[in-house]
């Protein structure tokens, strides 16, 4: 049907152009919104899939709740002014030889994953494959470690994002922050009143 092959290449186009916008963007808080632009168009390529429980879960659980989760945290380190990518240093250096090689293995990849495969059919699943139950057996007993790693992983970008964001506007208690000690005593302003 003509429908499906636009609607494919409109979600794709849109997924990548979400992915694009996260990298080159310089405003975090537009980077995440593209992320979840991104994530929308993954959700539609998902139902052109029939795969209907993992693009409700895409829509509701990542576009839905994290991405509400990094709008809080980017809005609550604030610094929107600040460059993202660093002027000089290592990862400046080094960024662009990593992503070639990560380029060159996905290129890898996906020549050696059987391209002469394409205009088949596709392997055989049988009927309850993609649903519910199917998947929470699978992440239950198969994906357990990397289903857990994973939420662990989240909870740690979360406690570190607050980490990060009170040593970025000086809450550490140094002495020289914003933050005085309790024996100072705040200063004394005079007002002059004129009548």
């Amino acid at each position: 049907m003509w429908f499906e092959d636009v609607l494919f290449f409109l979600a794709a186009i849109g997924a990548l152009a979400g992915a694009l916008g996260v990298v080159l963007l310089q405003n975090p808080f537009y980077s995440v919104l593209s992320l979840v632009g991104h994530l929308l168009g993954l959700a539609v390529l998902f139902l052109l899939l029939n795969a209907e429980f993992i693009a409700a879960a895409q829509v509701v659980v990542y576009a839905g709740a994290v991405m509400v989760l990094y709008i809080f945290v980017v809005a609550y380190i604030g610094g929107a002014d600040e460059p993202l990518r660093p002027e000089s240093g290592g990862v400046a250096l080094l960024g662009p030889v990593f992503a070639v090689a990560l380029a060159v293995e996905l290129c890898i990849a996906f020549i050696a994953s059987g391209l002469e495969a394409l205009d088949t059919r596709g392997p055989d699943v049988g009927a309850a494959f993609g649903s519910p139950g199917n998947i929470g057996e699978l992440l239950l007993t198969n994906f357990l470690v990397p289903f857990e790693a994973a939420s662990f992983l989240l909870l740690m970008a979360a406690v570190g994002a607050v980490v990060l964001a009170g040593r970025r506007r000086g809450l550490e208690d140094e002495g020289t922050g914003p933050i005085r000690g309790r024996d100072e005593t705040p200063p004394t302003e005079t007002l002059e009143v004129r009548i």
